[in-house]
């Protein structure tokens, strides 16, 4: 069966049931129909998160052939509480780009897997749609304050680099040109469209404490320069206390349920190429007041997805992860090892050895953080014992866990020996969160630092512009944020092509984007884009509706 087959077979508890298992009454809960439900930003309690446990699902290099983080997430959740502990997993909301691009649905897949999965990955709670009218109004009243005679910041268009989005992939919005029409219609200019995920906003709302720090880095927003080179950030615009006005409902997070009946928050949904790639603060405070264990995931790669956890999130918020999993396929790891894609299921352990170094680039990765990895083996039908052994004599050979999961399979049901084993590692107290830097280094020692210790990389080149902008931020006096590195998710440099663990190359940045509303740098290298195209045969064609409102085509 297809993952909305399984999904089907399930009969949903009232949220209201499932909330009761986090100890909250009905009338502490929002209610989105029957099965989705906004949470209270008052049941945070950081005296009891700082008691519970905090357990990172990252990934090896993504594939075509997939990873699964999610499934693992969810599953792991549902062994967990197989085991009688109070588990709650805390994802991010998938984006429609993907939904309707390559990807489809993003909320688990077999008998792991949040519901109601055709909601959550069509409009969910609005909370997408929330930040976009958000980034949208910013991009508005900056422009109306360049066609103003009377409120005008004396704003110099050609410095304007905030852009509109909409959730949706559309290559045909990424470079256009706005204002055209004459005089009473605006000035005209270069801009474009960005995807929903990539918006600071989307960022802010992921980073931010509370209502007031929404507020404050919305305001911090840097939009560009006046003709006599002066600053102008958002709340020159006097616009900061509108847009978190239409966040007001956004920044609550949600909650769903697993197949199992279990309780998930699902809140925000940066991308990790992009932007830090994890749910919201707010979210996972909520999750470590409301449970003893908490399963969140990064995404990508734990080069990305990972790092930006631990070095922005981590630092930013206080948090302690305790154990990282790292989610392994054998299929990946033969492509990483070369082996053609249309040959991934036929059973190849010369391909799955040459694939293995990226594994453990990953693993010697999660290590510079002081937290324990385990692998854990998200199986497939066609992996053979002798594949399997091969992974478990690396674990062996490392002096590390390994576990094989199945929760695609047999839901929790299937990951109760990881969970034990996560169990195991917290208990064994060995973990000492350490981040890779501190945010007083330099910029260039903090982009060094990753692309050297993180990527493997020999050295670092900026281009002229990579150099002005570091002047820039120089002169902002913003040299102490953290660095969100955007770079392709499909290698551990910054060319795509470069699988496995490449060596000998040179990480080179562009330019360096400044969010300081978010609160961080965006270095960029290679050849990135924050708004994908779909591609010639888009998952929307399989996607339909029936009379009764029945949806099909979500995988």
């Amino acid at each position: 069966m297809t993952n909305q087959d399984i999904a089907k077979t399930v009969t949903l508890k009232p949220i209201t049931e499932i909330a009761e298992k986090l100890g909250l009454h009905a009338d502490e809960i929002e209610l989105y129909g029957r099965y989705k439900a906004k949470l209270p930003l008052s049941r945070i309690d950081k005296a009891k998160g700082a008691k519970s446990h905090l357990i990172l699902v990252s990934a090896i290099s993504p594939t075509p052939a997939g990873e699964g983080k999610t499934t693992m997430s969810i599953g792991l959740n549902e062994g967990l509480n197989k085991l009688g502990k109070k588990s709650i997993a805390v994802l991010r909301e998938p984006s429609l780009g993907p939904v309707f691009g390559i990807k489809g649905g993003a909320t688990g897949g077999g008998y792991s897997q949040v519901l109601p999965m055709e909601d959550i990955n069509l409009h969910f709670t609005g909370d997408f749609a929330a930040i976009e009218k958000a980034n949208n109004l910013l991009a508005a009243v900056i422009d109306n304050n360049l066609q103003s005679k009377t409120n005008s910041l004396g704003m110099d268009a050609r410095t304007v680099r905030w852009k509109r989005v909409m959730d949706m992939n559309d290559r045909a919005l990424r470079n256009i040109v706005i204002g055209l029409g004459g005089t009473g219609s605006g000035v005209p200019r270069e801009s474009g469209f960005d995807i929903t995920a990539a918006s600071e906003i989307m960022a802010i709302l992921c980073l931010a404490e509370d209502r007031i720090d929404l507020k404050r880095r919305i305001g911090n927003i840097f939009v560009g320069y006046t003709f006599d080179r002066k600053p102008i950030f958002a709340k020159d615009l006097k616009v900061e206390g509108a847009m978190a006005a239409l966040l007001k409902e956004a920044i609550k997070p949600n909650l769903v349920q697993t197949i199992e009946g279990n309780p998930a928050i699902i809140h925000g949904g940066p991308f990790a190429n992009i932007a830090q790639g994890t749910n919201s603060v707010i979210a996972t405070r909520l999750g470590l007041s409301l449970a003893d264990y908490v399963v969140t995931e990064a995404g990508f790669g734990a080069d990305l997805g990972a790092e930006k956890f631990f070095d922005i999130k981590c630092q930013s918020a206080g948090l302690k992860p305790e154990v990282v999993v790292i989610t392994t396929t054998i299929r990946a790891l033969k492509y990483h090892g070369g082996a053609d894609l249309k040959e991934l299921k036929t059973p190849n352990v010369d391909a799955l050895k040459k694939g293995l170094p990226n594994l453990e680039k990953h693993i010697e990765n999660i290590g510079q953080f002081k937290v324990t990895p385990i692998i854990a083996i998200n199986r497939f039908v066609s992996d053979s014992e002798e594949e399997i052994q091969v992974i478990k004599d690396l674990a062996k050979q490392l002096g590390i866990r390994v576990a094989l999961a199945e929760g695609w399979e047999k839901g929790g049901a299937g990951t109760t020996d990881l969970a034990q084993q996560v169990v195991d590692i917290i208990e064994e107290g060995k973990s000492d969160f350490k981040p890779l830097y501190s945010w007083n280094q330099s910029v260039e020692e903090k982009i060094e630092t990753i692309a050297k210790t993180i990527y493997g990389a020999s050295d670092v080149e900026y281009t002229s512009k990579a150099r002005a902008d570091l002047r820039t931020i120089g002169n902002l006096g913003l040299e102490g944020l953290p660095v969100c590195i955007a770079k392709t998710q499909k290698s551990l440099s910054d060319n795509p092509d470069l699988i496995g663990r490449p060596t000998g190359f040179n990480i080179t940045v562009r330019e360096i984007e400044i969010a300081a509303g978010a609160g961080f740098l965006v270095p960029i290298t290679g050849d990135m884009m924050r708004m994908p195209g779909l591609p010639a045969h888009p998952a929307s064609e399989n996607i339909d509706i029936d009379e009764e409102g029945n949806i099909t085509g979500l995988f």
